[in-house]
């Protein structure tokens, strides 16, 4: 009942602030415009005259993976900023404006209240993810090819999976800092800092949630699910459960 009326707090929250009309308006741009701009580029740079006369302008048409995968590539770079625009605030503004106190006070457990407010975040971020790469596939099979189904729910479920791994890392950096700013900063750091780590040390870290990018692209293109990949999911999943475990347990620290 106490999970439930916070989460339920959330997600009015989320309606009261239209969190719940602009967010998936976003990432249904996010999933569609690099497809649009790639399959009408000819066309726009004709429009412009950008190309001396008689130059005929000869863009290779993506295939259907590929295609998708831009969407991916938007929801990596402006999706992850978006999520940390949502999520600097989540705690961290409780924190600072006092509403953190008043909340624990009732009592509520320290459990109930970090993992509702991941869950109604998760639920948000998510369920705007699904409508942008649905967005994406539609408008993929429609300009550059059919793309099975089955390829577009594995990859919102595995890429959704990477997109909660940010949101816990959020929400654990949320309860070491009071500035909505620090925390929007140190949240992306640490992302780019396990991209960064991946990158260079990939041939020992094959599962690390660093992959799920290319992985998900593989997947794309070959429709086979990698031991990698069942090995990154499983560990991704681990550190999502122990990050909000950390969290749960900086927060009673703090009130000590």
């Amino acid at each position: 009942m106490q999970w439930s009326v916070i989460f339920k707090r959330e997600m009015m929250e989320y309606v009261r602030s239209i969190k719940w009309i602009w967010v998936p308006i976003v990432f249904f741009i996010f999933g569609i415009m690099d497809q649009i701009t790639m399959y009408y580029l000819p066309k726009i740079i004709d429009a412009t005259g950008g190309m001396p006369e008689g130059a005929e302008v000869n863009i290779p048409s993506p295939p259907p993976a590929e295609a998708l995968f831009m969407s991916i590539n938007e929801m990596n770079t402006l999706g992850i900023l978006i999520i940390g625009l949502l999520s600097m605030s989540l705690i961290a503004g409780e924190l600072k404006s006092g509403v953190y106190e008043l909340v624990l006070s009732k009592p509520v457990k320290y459990a109930n209240y970090v993992t509702a407010k991941w869950a109604a975040l998760s639920t948000l971020v998510l369920a705007s993810f699904f409508i942008g790469l649905l967005a994406g596939w539609y408008y993929t099979n429609i300009l550059f090819g059919e793309l099975a189904i089955d390829k577009f729910l594995v990859a919102f479920l595995v890429y959704g999976l990477y997109l909660l791994f940010f949101i816990t890392i959020a929400i654990f950096v949320n309860t070491w800092f009071k500035r909505p700013g620090m925390v929007l900063f140190l949240s992306i750091l640490l992302i780019i800092f396990v991209n960064i780590i991946t990158s260079i040390l990939g041939h020992f870290l094959t599962w690390s949630p660093g992959h799920i990018s290319s992985y998900v692209s593989t997947y794309l293109f070959t429709g086979n699910i990698t031991t990698e990949m069942w090995g990154t999911i499983g560990t991704t999943i681990v550190l999502i459960i122990g990050l909000l475990y950390a969290a749960v347990e900086v927060l009673k620290r703090k009130e000590l």
